[in-house]
């Protein structure tokens, strides 16, 4: 993987600081509860450079979930670019890595979020996109015409579509060091990412 340069590094700390307190104001204060102004002072900003990072503040806002995950050790990654390893053993690693208890916790609260304030909901379609996409490469890029055209495409769908379940509520999923809820339908978040994968590879 290329080493980022120093103006890189800086301008990816820049981002995450300013998505951080947007995401922080919307939990606390909710969507319509700050302005730009508010945010830019809790991240020791300018509005200028707020405008060089984002298009407004809901962009920020899920944008801060993106940053909780986008970078991998190189202990996965070299896990993935194994010689002959199966596309969805691939997957497997990438998304038992980047679904920590942070991430999923941060886009259940977009997703609520979401739900309160329907201006987030294009934000939050892109962050869905972006994963997919990102995964969607990932396998393109491993299969080297191994597969038919648009494998990696419907593979990644399938997924990233069950992963939704986890962020939504559809499925009482308990995140790492949370406590049960008694209630019969919980798994953990281990146990569903077994079973999920487990049914792909197996069939319904």
């Amino acid at each position: 993987m290329n080493k980022p340069s120093l103006r890189d590094i800086k301008r990816e700390a820049t981002t995450k600081a300013l998505a951080s307190a947007a995401f922080e104001l919307a939990v606390e204060r909710g969507l319509d509860g700050f302005i730009i102004d508010d945010l830019v002072q809790r991240a020791g900003y300018s509005r200028k450079t707020f405008a060089n990072h984002f298009s407004c503040k809901e962009e920020a806002i899920a944008m801060a979930a993106i940053l909780t995950t986008d970078h991998y050790d190189d202990e996965p990654f070299n896990e993935i670019t194994q010689e002959n390893i199966l596309p969805l053993d691939a997957l497997y690693v990438l998304i038992k890595r980047s679904l920590t208890a942070e991430y999923v916790s941060k886009m259940r609260q977009l997703v609520s979020l979401t739900k309160q304030y329907p201006t987030l909901e294009p934000y939050l379609l892109s962050v869905l996109s972006r994963l997919q996409a990102t995964a969607q490469e990932t396998l393109t890029d491993l299969s080297q015409g191994r597969y038919p055209q648009g494998y990696s495409h419907l593979l990644s769908g399938a997924v990233y579509g069950a992963v939704l379940a986890i962020f939504d509520g559809s499925i009482n999923v308990l995140l790492p060091g949370q406590g049960t809820t008694n209630s019969p339908w919980e798994i953990t978040l281990d146990q569903y990412l077994d079973d999920m994968f487990n049914y792909l590879r197996t069939g319904f």
